[in-house]
């Protein structure tokens, strides 16, 4: 059935994703040995608590993370992030710009944007403000050549430095047109350019619009 490839971050304990946000707090509800006093003897189970922002590890953004009236969690079709076939593009430019998708095909397709930038994952590097990220012009044209989905290795899919004023244009024009939108994957080096099948399902979740995912692909034999 094909080869799986994990290309999503490992979620821990205090852990940053996104400079400035807090980090995830995971911690015991209920202890093995708390819960022996429920139970039969030799059975006993292990609860854990998690508190976190929406924007931790590897995320999807729906519509509502941008737009009031936008569709959230709950409102999301499958069909736009399971079992959707893939495309790799090769983005080494700080500026990934519609070029980057020349004879690329994109249309009903998760469009991932492979810029090494995870290799500073977990660094203060990782967060800076010249990490990589897609164009408003490269957004138009995925949204308007029917890309289903689309998915960055890098900190932000928008440009966060001063020179942007706050403007997030990519995360505008996809999210505006129903396209999801994938931050921070990591090792995409070990997917190749086409030939395989991409998922990033998240919890099925109403009243948010960003939710951590497993990210992974199966790769055609």
């Amino acid at each position: 059935m094909g080869r799986f490839v994990d290309v999503s971050h490992q979620i821990t304990h205090d852990m940053t994703t996104y400079p400035g946000l807090p980090g995830p707090q995971i911690e015991d509800h209920i202890t093995f040995d708390a819960s022996q006093r429920s139970y039969a003897p030799g059975t006993e189970f292990s609860i854990t608590r998690i508190s976190m922002v929406a924007n931790t590890g590897t995320y999807i953004d729906m519509p509502a993370h941008r737009y009031r009236d936008g569709a959230d969690l709950a409102d999301l079709d499958l069909e736009k992030v399971a079992d959707v076939p893939g495309t790799v593009v090769d983005a080494p430019a700080r500026e990934v710009g519609p070029e980057a998708f020349a004879g690329v095909p994109v249309q009903g397709r998760a469009v991932l944007i492979r810029t090494g930038w995870d290799r500073h994952w977990r660094t203060d590097k990782y967060g800076a403000p010249e990490h990589p990220f897609l164009t408003e012009e490269g957004a138009r044209l995925l949204a308007e050549q029917g890309a289903r989905m689309v998915g960055i290795d890098s900190v932000n899919i928008d440009d966060t430095s001063e020179a942007a004023q706050g403007a997030r244009p990519a995360h505008s024009v996809l999210l505006a047109k129903g396209v999801p939108v994938v931050e921070h994957m990591c090792m995409l080096n070990r997917l190749p350019a086409e030939g395989f099948r991409f998922f990033a399902v998240p919890a099925k979740v109403r009243g948010m619009g960003t939710f951590p995912v497993r990210a992974f692909a199966i790769i055609d034999d």
